[in-house]
């Protein structure tokens, strides 16, 4: 792009062609106010105040919205500017109401700041009212629009960044201001409650609900959000030692900018919650008693090296979380293996698909790891499977809302419409259960009309041959009728694919059910045939539930692999970690979660390490979960809530929540984000990360690593696609390394080509005639996982829709019941009782059931069976019948 050349208030700068004068203005250090203006937002010139004048013609003029010219004199402070702003400030704060000293935005009013830099504390106009009632209809934002000043930037965030389109300007002139359409209440809405317009809006006009705390914080830092894995930058507001305000930490190159969900922004109540742990307990007397930090760590020690003594170290597990940073799951991995002994280690990421996630790296390493959410922007096609992050991961929905917004064709597959149906250009409901006869649908359909890579086929992959030969004798007719596709609504979804390089978005549909390893192997083999891995403008987004789900798996937090995802069984890998920690490693394969609750069962495990992590309710069938670890003759629990789960252990250990220690997160992204403290954890809690350093001094670790930078130098020096961990670079995060050199991604002629998979078996769901319907298990955007940490939030709890079932009209009427009718849902394995809402976007025979909502407990009607057994049905979906109750008439079946 050329350069022009320019003066601002007397000095030469230079800059591309098309910059505004504000950008080039602020980028060589010269401030002018704005109120209007928002980096994210596009250019609006509505509020003036950032008027400058330009010497040569004398003209007056918006600098957010003129280009710099070659050769322009611009003055940013002139005295005819200082006038216009000072008399355009003055207008204002006649219409303003004078209630600062009750405002919440309080000194963070952007009006109030320029005003008192101007020196305007009175506008010697006369006061122009201009009422408005307040109003605070929903418990999570407030509207006092007599404070409104039409900057736009509420109405223009929801536009460009959310794309919700919840609101828009109504009314003209003196009347007019930001509403919903046909004014109607922000919950009657498309509003997603995700507080981009609160956190953007430069006035009052916009606040949060109050939760407690009234007026600004003393002081702010920015963290990481720890809800999902789009691992949002926040800037938490705290008093005291307390958290009372979140926002969106507005960085940028961040993940989210200037957005955030309804969960980051709202359900952080948790951290202040009368549920949060304080101090350590110990069970006497069937009481969990408050003691010291040296009496509960010699107790877990003591008893742990006892249960080994007499039982094996097989006889322990150890349970660490997808909550926690990567610094403390490599603790607690290390511990288990050097100190303990064993390889039974997991964390709640298994119950995310692990399996599916594994054909991944089985297939193309850390090659796939790394992939910006912001290039969504900027692909050719976007295909997406299984996924309905509207409601698991808000900001990513966002990303593929604005994707779509600019034309990029957004193909979506699922067994339900979703919030982002209407973006899509082609949107396909199949039959549950049947994705695998679907790609292999599309994939034929794409081979036979030359919607291959030939070159890039040829260049990076091998074993083309026979997957052609397999994909040429599909019949897309039949498959397209097993799975329930109309062939036509096929042909148009290839047509927007054929020829481009596709992104693609899987999600728990896919990820989190039976056949979740075939189809991510199918849809690696589409990405291959296509061209699509390794392209900047397209590649493989995988959702992560949870915020660290990918940095535990990679500090070996799993029972079958060690840190960097070397496999447990690879002696030489396996050697290198045994040198690194001085210690022989056991090379036998773990247990993962759900088999350590069967081992309970039969009692070979006799002790359980859990840290933040509640099985009792994130696991199926939880009672059975509850009296596995009731038989424990150990069951150690660090967490930072009183749970179901710590309320049956033995010791209690009470952690701190991550705005209250320090570390890193990694990303369903690659990028690795490091954070420190914002407030001390509450009374006398630690960080988890000093808890297990503690626990291993007194486990018998000589070289114990006594603050979380050692631990971080330690990860960065033995894993090395975390060699950016230390030292970090200043803006606090960095992209994972690729360890190994597959051609595709490093550009090495001698590399790795990467295969084609041998084609899975469809065993789609055949039905069942005494479980007629299939029952579709996911989580709203209210709540995610467990509904642990945000069932702790009064105002989600207050505004969370209804946890009603929900089924198609059709099977309304076969069934015989209406809106609102109490129906009791049964599986093979349990059965529920909820209440009926009709839902026209079903397919009929499949019914919709939320988790995270009354004590999860959905996934009683899910078998806990082990990932990797062949029974294994998935934890997305199950056979079901309904029976109406408080009727006569009971319906089981069509």
């Amino acid at each position: 792009m050329e350069a022009i050349s320019l003066t601002i208030n007397g000095k030469r700068v230079s800059c591309p062609s098309g910059t505004s004068v504000l950008t080039v203005a602020e980028a060589n250090g010269f401030r002018i106010p704005t109120l209007c203006h928002h980096p994210d937002l596009k250019p609006f010139g509505s509020c003036r105040m950032c008027l400058v004048e330009d010497e040569k013609s004398g003209r007056i003029m918006a600098s957010c919205v003129t280009p710099a010219a070659p050769d322009m004199s611009i003055q940013t402070a002139s005295p005819r500017v200082l006038t216009h702003r000072k008399n355009i400030i003055r207008l204002m704060m006649a219409e303003h109401p004078e209630s600062c000293v009750v405002c919440s935005k309080g000194n963070r009013c952007r009006l109030r700041g320029i005003a008192a830099e101007m020196g305007l504390g009175e506008t010697g106009l006369y006061p122009m009212a201009n009422f408005k009632a307040v109003e605070a209809l929903n418990p999570f934002i407030v509207r006092d629009l007599s404070k409104c000043i039409l900057c736009g930037k509420c109405i223009r965030a929801d536009h460009e960044l959310v794309v919700a389109g919840a609101i828009d300007y109504n009314g003209r002139g003196f009347r007019s201001r930001p509403a919903t359409l046909l004014d109607r209440p922000l919950e009657q809405s498309t509003c997603t409650f995700c507080g981009t317009c609160v956190s953007i809006c430069p006035t009052g006009a916009l606040s949060t609900t109050l939760s407690g705390y009234v007026g600004s914080p003393e002081r702010e830092q920015v963290t990481v959000c720890s809800f999902c894995g789009v691992g949002c930058l926040l800037r938490a507001g705290a008093a005291g030692e307390r958290v009372v305000e979140v926002n969106p930490a507005g960085v940028q190159e961040s993940v989210n900018g200037a957005t955030l969900c309804v969960r980051g922004h709202f359900a952080h109540d948790y951290l202040n919650s009368p549920r949060r742990l304080t101090a350590p307990m110990i069970r006497k007397e069937n009481e969990l008693t408050p003691v010291s930090w040296a009496e509960a760590l010699d107790s877990v020690a003591d008893r742990l090296l006892e249960i080994r003594k007499a039982h094996g170290p097989q006889s322990i597990g150890f349970l660490g979380s997808s909550k926690c940073t990567n610094e403390e799951n490599y603790l607690f991995q290390k511990m288990a293996r050097t100190l303990i002994g064993c390889n039974n280690v997991d964390n709640g990421g298994v119950l995310s698909g692990r399996p599916a996630f594994s054909v991944i790296h089985e297939r193309t390493g850390w090659g796939c790891r790394v992939n910006p959410l912001a290039r969504l922007e900027q692909a050719e096609a976007i295909l997406m499977m299984g996924a309905d992050p509207g409601q698991s991961t808000p900001v990513l929905s966002y990303y593929i809302r604005r994707a779509a917004q600019k034309g990029i064709p957004l193909v979506g597959v699922d067994v339900r419409k979703t919030d982002l149906t209407p973006f899509a250009a082609a949107w396909i409901c199949i039959r549950p259960g049947r994705d695998l006869e679907w790609i292999y649908c599309l994939t034929a359909r794409l081979w036979k009309r030359f919607g291959h890579d030939a070159t890039y086929i040829e260049q990076f992959t091998q074993g083309f041959g026979p997957y052609c030969d397999a994909v040429s004798a599909f019949n897309p007719e039949r498959l397209c009728m097993e799975s329930g596709v109309d062939l036509a609504v096929l042909d148009r979804a290839v047509d927007l694919l054929k020829g481009r390089k596709v992104t693609f978005i899987i999600g728990d549909g896919i990820m989190r059910q039976r056949q979740g390893p075939g189809v991510v192997n199918a849809v690696l083999n589409l990405a291959l045939m296509t061209g699509s891995l390794g392209h900047d403008r397209a590649g493989l987004y995988v959702i992560t539930r949870e915020n660290n789900q990918a940095g535990a798996w990679d500090m070996g937090a799993v029972p079958d692999a060690l840190p960097g995802r070397v496999p447990i069984g690879d002696a030489a890998g396996r050697r290198r970690w045994e040198r690194a920690w001085k210690v022989k490693v056991s090379p036998d394969r773990g247990l993962n979660m759900i088999r350590m609750v069967e081992a309970a069962e039969k009692g070979t495990l006799k002790a359980l390490y859990v840290m933040g992590e509640n099985p009792v309710l994130s696991l199926p069938q939880h009672e059975r979960v509850s009296a596995a670890l009731e038989g424990l003759d150990l069951l150690v629990v660090q967490d930072i809530l009183d749970t179901e789960t710590s309320r049956l252990a033995d010791v209690v250990l009470p952690g701190a929540a991550s705005p209250e220690k320090g570390g890193s997160f990694t990303n369903m992204e690659g990028r690795i984000t490091r954070f420190d403290p914002v407030v001390a954890p509450p009374g006398k809690s630690l960080p988890d990360w000093e808890i297990l350093d503690r626990l291993g001094q007194t486990l018998g670790n000589p070289q114990p690593f006594r603050s979380v930078e050692h631990v971080q130098e330690e990860i960065a020096r033995l894993i090395p696609p975390y060699g950016a961990l230390n030292p970090m670079p200043d803006d606090g995060w960095a992209w994972l390394r690729h360890a190994e050199p597959a051609r595709l991604f490093s550009g090495r002629e001698d590399g790795p080509l990467i295969p084609f998979s041998a084609l899975g078996d469809m065993n789609g769901d055949d039905g069942d005639e005494t479980y007629p319907l299939t029952a579709v298990l996911r989580s709203l955007r209210f709540h995610l996982g467990s509904g642990t940490r945000s069932g702790c939030s009064r105002r989600i709890a207050a505004f969370a829709p209804p946890d009603g079932i929900s089924i198609s009209p059709e099977d309304s009427r076969a069934l015989n019941v209406s809106e609102g009718d109490t129906v009791r849902i049964q599986s093979r394995h349990g059965s529920i009782t909820r209440a009926v809402r009709i839902n026209r976007d079903l397919l009929e025979g499949c019914i919709f059931i939320p988790t995270g909502v009354r004590g999860n407990d959905a996934l009683n009607l899910v078998d806990l069976a082990d990932v990797n057994a062949p029974g294994f049905e998935g934890f997305t979906r199950c056979r079901v019948q309904l029976k109406k109750q408080g009727g006569a008439d009971e319906a089981q079946s069509h």
